[in-house]
């Protein structure tokens, strides 16, 4: 059985590394180029009022259902356990030991193309040290819950100070609140705003995800009706500050229009201010950073098919735990091994809209519409935590997470659909097999 070793302090650390990781670093250019213009910053405001606002539904439901695999639970208790909620909870882990490699991948390969900075790679080295940065977060976390906390506090360290030193070095030079002054230069609120805001807001979302990555590790969560929301809340505070306090010192040193063209943004902005050494020293600072979040991503995710398996909704196998150490290690073979051909095959480009398009439908507005199944059929007492105006943040967050659906496209919204599609055909193949819902309708 897990053990709840992880405090406040280490929950919100795991929570706040997995944040921040490559993001912000090679999206800050991206968003920029989309909003074209110095009102890019309410891209990043945006983001954050959306995972204020979808973390009180995680906060309801973590503090309720406190157990390894987040979302899983969440589903299969919002849509019944012996009913629809078998499907859902199926729908979430397949999406998962998709899009959760795909995670992993982007933040190596981000990884590979920061470090480009200090030693121009080729393509195929590139691909070997995404892949071997997989294989080595693989062999970090293969050890006892409570030294993969320490850890986490020690990466944690040094995500929060290569972004202090970013905004203390915009500070210093003393223009640093001249962004501010401009951000409302030329703006015109018409229909391209409002779609360079969505195109733009794919890209700030995907630096804020990961502020519910708590839940996922609910089961070894100390005092967790109290810990999940709180860390949820704090990682979500701290992050958004240091994220607007970035961008702000950033475009304060390098102008807008020459910061979106930028593949190295951070390292230039360094280089202006404080020479070539300067630059090396916080680029390998981000290449910290991106590695505290594969770390992170890789230990929350590997928790889910772990958590299906005991449940005896997935195969048996994922349901191991090591010996001695007491960790889902199959779990964690399987989505590293998946995760490290993933960083071989694909470009980073091509995979940020992608984790979005296919995780939003079953995991966020899914669990959203489950929070008031849940609400409407069972008793108040079972919340823990309630959030403020119910349901209104609940039909919010609904209706932005439309917004970054569309907002990622037609061809990765249609992937979306394919991988929800196909897993609807394998879980009825499943079903029908092992006698479960719809096929067996009789309650247990």
């Amino acid at each position: 059985m897990l053990q709840r070793r992880l405090g406040l302090t280490q929950a919100t650390a795991i929570n706040m590394i997995d944040m921040v990781g490559i993001g912000p670093f090679i999206t800050l250019p991206m968003v920029i180029g989309m909003m074209n213009g110095p009102y890019f910053l309410y891209a990043w405001l945006a983001g954050a009022l959306l995972s204020m606002v979808d973390a009180m539904v995680w906060s309801e439901l973590g503090a309720a259902f406190p157990k390894a695999g987040g979302s899983y639970n969440f589903l299969k208790e919002a849509y019944g356990e012996h009913g629809a909620g078998k499907m859902m909870s199926f729908l979430f882990v397949w999406q998962t030991m998709i899009q959760a490699p795909l995670v992993i991948a982007s933040a190596s390969i981000g990884f590979a193309a920061y470090l480009n900075y200090l030693w121009p790679l080729g393509s195929i080295a590139s691909k070997a040290v995404s892949g071997a940065l997989v294989v080595l977060i693989v062999v970090l976390l293969y050890r006892k819950i409570e030294d993969i906390g320490k850890i986490s506090v020690f990466l944690w360290a040094g995500v929060i100070l290569t972004l202090v030193w970013i905004i203390g070095a915009g500070i210093v030079h003393g223009n640093f609140l001249e962004p501010l002054k401009h951000i409302n230069d030329n703006i015109q609120m018409n229909y391209a705003f409002v779609a360079a805001m969505g195109f733009a807001c794919v890209k700030t979302m995907y630096s804020y995800l990961g502020y519910y990555n708590v839940c996922h590790l609910g089961g070894e969560i100390i005092n967790p009706t109290k810990n999940i929301p709180r860390s949820m809340f704090l990682s979500i505070a701290g992050i958004s500050i240091l994220y607007l306090a970035m961008n702000i010192s950033v475009s304060s040193v390098i102008p807008w229009h020459i910061a979106k063209d930028s593949e190295h943004v951070i390292s230039l902005f360094m280089q202006s201010l404080a020479g070539n050494a300067a630059a090396v020293v916080v680029t390998i600072l981000i290449l910290w950073v991106a590695f505290a979040s594969v770390f992170s991503a890789t230990l929350g995710y590997s928790r889910i098919p772990y958590a299906a398996a005991v449940d005896g909704a997935f195969f048996k196998v994922f349901a191991k735990l090591h010996p001695t150490r007491q960790f889902p290690y199959i779990s964690l073979l399987f989505l590293g091994g998946t995760a490290f051909v993933f960083s071989l095959l694909f470009k980073l480009s091509d995979v940020i809209s992608a984790i979005l398009a296919m995780r939003i439908l079953i995991q966020f507005i899914g669990q959203a519409i489950g929070l008031l199944i849940l609400r409407y059929k069972r008793d108040a007492t079972l919340f823990p935590y309630k959030m403020l105006w119910f349901p209104l943040p609940v039909y919010l967050a609904i209706l932005m997470w439309l917004v970054i659906l569309v907002s990622t496209g037609f061809k990765m919204v249609l992937t979306g659909l394919l991988v929800i599609v196909l897993g609807i055909i394998v879980y009825f193949f499943k079903a029908k097999k092992q006698k479960e819902w719809p096929f067996n309708l009789k309650k247990k």
